[in-house]
């Protein structure tokens, strides 16, 4: 079973037969910010998580399979105009759309856990000093309530439940009344550890690794930020830097697997690398430096950026020449 919100649904009982499901999400990253849209047949269930934007992960599963990340979205699209599915919309706050987009990869560690023999209390206790990046489910009164708490290295960080409305934190007091009911009611916990690709950092939600900080990630950091202030600069104000170069990775992650946004090896943020793959400093400058320079072409801007990257060029020649590729 797919895990999802426990709050009342933004919106619920639409049929993906008659829905564009592009505008769908579109809408719903400019109404609500964050969320999940999930979809539901007599055979088939699956998720697509999203931001403000971009489509984040997504699980399909039917009576055979289970199909995840990009290419989940990617059946999940297609099937939507070919079958009836039930489609309904939930929000999730910002701070914690992350946590349930990772849930589709998560390992369950502790299974069917009972209050008759376990207090959900110590259970958070023993998260916290097991340095949990993950989420505990709970079950109370066989089903009839159900929440969802976050933990990130250990602490909590979020969490969700059937009697709130999905725009209220995770306080304090929600866990103490979620204790509470377990206590009152009876409850069962499932325990899931998120599989992350970086799982010993200190902050394991943190993708960036200091050690793969080398010259070469911090020339393409210049870089990408060169063309940032580039496409900033442009008197066309409806073309973003982030949706661009999202679109420029999707386009080359045939070629360069690690450029995928679904896979999130690379992501670029705030003029910052974060690189969690295993490919070679050279393929990883060779796979951004072409990209780049096909979506600077694209927008008709290679040769501003040019002249602009030209001490740049100079001071990063080696590299240019090992790759193949200039500016």
């Amino acid at each position: 079973m797919i895990v999802i919100p426990k709050e009342q649904p933004v919106i619920e009982n639409l049929n993906s037969y008659y829905i564009d499901l592009g505008k769908l999400f579109e809408h719903y990253q400019g109404e609500i910010g964050s969320g999940v849209v999930c979809f539901a047949s007599s055979t088939t269930e699956g998720v697509v998580f999203f931001d403000k934007d971009e489509l984040l992960n997504g699980i399909i599963k039917d009576k055979t399979a289970e199909v995840k990340g990009r290419e989940a979205i990617k059946r999940i699209f297609e099937d939507a105009v070919k079958y009836s599915f039930i489609v309904s919309v939930y929000k999730i706050l910002p701070e914690n759309v992350y946590f349930w987009s990772s849930i589709p990869d998560a390992k369950k560690i502790y299974n069917d856990l009972s209050t008759e023999f376990t207090d959900l209390e110590g259970l958070i206790t023993k998260m916290n000093a097991e340095k949990l990046t993950g989420h505990i489910e709970v079950s109370i009164n066989n089903g009839k309530e159900e929440a969802l708490i976050f933990f990130n290295n250990g602490e909590i960080v979020g969490g969700s439940s059937s009697w709130s409305t999905g725009d209220e934190p995770f306080t304090k007091e929600t866990r103490e009344e979620l204790v509470q009911r377990t206590k009152e009611k009876g409850g069962a916990f499932n325990v899931s550890e998120f599989q992350l690709a970086n799982g010993n950092d200190e902050n394991q939600l943190v993708k960036n690794d200091p050690e793969k900080e080398t010259t070469i990630h911090r020339a393409l950091e210049e870089l990408l930020h060169t063309l940032e202030e580039t496409i900033s600069s442009m008197k066309n104000k409806k073309v973003e830097f982030k949706n661009q170069l999202k679109k420029k990775f999707i386009e080359k992650a045939d070629k360069y697997s690690f450029l995928d946004p679904f896979t999130a090896e690379f992501e670029y943020e705030s003029g910052k690398i974060a690189f969690t793959g295993s490919v070679s400093d050279k393929e990883l400058a060779q796979g951004v430096v072409e990209s780049i320079r096909e979506l600077a072409e694209e927008l008709g801007i290679l040769q501003i950026l040019t002249d602009k990257l030209s001490d740049w060029s100079q001071q990063n020649e080696q590299m240019l020449s090992e790759i193949g590729l200039s500016f």
